[in-house]
């Protein structure tokens, strides 16, 4: 089978982006990118989305600034499920970590659940090496739309650059 190429391009994400991002989670998590997003203002974070010609984003993720002093930190990475595994993400994290750059860090942080080995693999071919473990919490949705708490024990990885 013949392999499809696609142009893909990074920009920052807007907040009207977030009507083509009902992919990347449910009403609540969008709220909370939207609040991400206001922070941008402040020059706490950037937030990215990948791309390709009709302009939509397939991938969207940030970098906090404000949550370790000399790194930035990685956080809500996703890539739409229908396209994970084409290289869409490692062009999401690389355009990240040139921001964290431009800030003049030089290290990247991000979590990874242990329940998901797949991204774990991903950070790891990207030179991310794990430097410890936390408890890690946020509201999410649960049955109904109500709000519940979730938790999960993540690997702390990191990546000088």
């Amino acid at each position: 089978m013949p392999a499809i190429t696609l142009k893909l391009s990074v920009r920052d994400l807007t907040h009207d982006d977030l009507a083509s991002c009902g992919w990347a989670g449910p009403p609540m998590h969008l709220a909370h990118v939207a609040s991400a997003l206001d922070r941008r203002r402040a020059g706490e974070i950037d937030y990215l989305a990948v791309c390709p010609p009709t302009g939509h984003p397939v991938a969207v993720g940030g970098v906090d600034y404000a949550l370790v002093g000399d790194a930035g930190t990685l956080w809500q990475l996703t890539v739409h499920p229908a396209l994970r595994s084409c290289g869409i993400g490692s062009v999401l994290i690389r355009a990240l970590e040139r921001r964290v750059m431009d800030r003049g860090l030089r290290r990247a942080e991000l979590s990874v659940e242990e329940d998901n080995p797949r991204a774990r693999k991903l950070y790891e071919r990207l030179a991310y090496v794990p430097c410890g473990q936390r408890l890690e919490a946020w509201d999410t949705e649960g049955p109904g739309g109500a709000p519940v708490r979730y938790e999960t024990l993540c690997t702390v990885m990191r990546k000088d650059l």
